[in-house]
């Protein structure tokens, strides 16, 4: 049997295995991707809630938090398959509003932190419960 690295198996465009990861080592390998670039400026994605239903899962921009997901070689191995908002939904089995929270310029502004990225992910992995009246009130918290 020969063993390569995934750099090697990368290179010669073999297909690679799924990586099974469960939900919540998806976003703490995302979390920690965005807390290695530190302050780093990321960009946000214009107005989520305003793009038509249609068109939302192809949006996407460079030097993101989503971009950071997808450059992650473990992230790639176990699935993510682009940058884009569609992909990242699926993949880290996010709803709107919770991608919405992480990624939206109304929320986060032109550009946020690498780390400010990273707390919004870790955040959200936090307060995976049904809505509750209670999950409302905290979500008035984060988003100060």
């Amino acid at each position: 049997m020969e063993h390569k690295t995934l750099a090697e198996i990368e290179r010669t465009g073999e297909a690679t295995p799924a990586l099974p990861l469960s939900r919540a080592e998806r976003l703490d390998r995302w979390a920690r991707a965005l807390d290695r670039l530190g302050k780093a400026s990321l960009g946000s994605i214009w107005r989520t809630e305003h793009i038509a239903p249609a068109d939302l899962p192809r949006v996407r921009a460079d030097n993101s938090p989503l971009s950071v997901a997808f450059e992650d070689p473990v992230l790639r191995v176990a699935g993510l398959s682009d940058d884009g908002y569609g992909e990242a939904k699926r993949f880290f089995e996010l709803s709107d509003q919770e991608l919405h929270w992480i990624v939206c310029y109304c929320h986060v502004g032109e550009t946020l932190s690498a780390k400010e990225a990273a707390r919004r992910v870790r955040a959200v992995a936090a307060m995976r419960l049904p809505e509750t009246p209670i999950r409302g009130f905290m979500r008035r918290f984060l988003d100060a």
